[in-house]
């Protein structure tokens, strides 16, 4: 099957194929894997989306190949949105001091996401009225009982091993998006090879 055609001077396509290939490679290879996720919850309100951890200096192209796969773009950089991980919570004190901080030094047009991997974390997060609460490596039946307990309060968003065999009960948990890294940290490239024609 063909996906393109592109003509030009010969030695100019030889010299252009590696790096074409390796990037269409990579590319179709992220994109056809969001393809695969977005189809297995297609049934469900939730949107699958990509996170930051992308391919130095491609994060533009891979970002674009997530939204050609039907999947949604996380943020792209650190001034799309805040998110408070257990980093942020450790040097902080608490979620509490963490997000009363950025509140002082963000403008108030800025959501916020918190990471939590307890319920006692999600209650915090919503005590704090932060915009989204991401819930990390949490078990199906802790995210069931998170999403109940936010009960609308704040968007959901499940993270962390999230395959395609789990992916239908993370769904039926209720989040609102389930961010997978994968999709561009260790996605397999597709194999896709160029030739010549008279």
């Amino acid at each position: 099957q063909a996906l393109l055609r592109v003509s030009g001077p010969v030695v100019d396509l030889l010299k252009a194929e590696r790096v074409a290939l390796n990037l269409l490679q990579r590319l179709s290879g992220i994109a056809s894997l969001t393809a695969a996720f977005v189809d297995k919850v297609r049934d469900y309100p939730v949107r699958i989306t990509d996170t930051r951890k992308t391919t130095p200096g491609l994060r533009l192209l891979e970002k674009y190949a997530v939204r050609v796969g039907g999947g949604s773009n996380h943020r792209f950089n650190l001034t799309d949105g805040v998110l408070i991980k257990d980093n942020h919570i450790a040097a902080c004190g608490s979620i509490r001091q963490a997000v009363e901080r950025v509140r002082r030094e963000t403008p108030h047009t800025i959501r916020i996401e918190v990471e939590t991997d307890t319920l006692e974390q999600v209650e915090e997060c919503l005590q704090c009225q932060v915009d989204i609460i991401m819930l990390d490596n949490m078990d199906n039946e802790t995210m069931r009982k998170s999403v109940e307990l936010i009960a609308g309060r704040a968007k959901v968003e499940a993270s962390g091993n999230m395959t395609l065999e789990r992916l239908r009960e993370v769904a039926a948990t209720g989040v609102d998006y389930i961010s997978i890294g994968a999709l561009t940290h260790s996605v397999s490239a597709l194999d896709i090879s160029q030739r010549l024609e008279d």
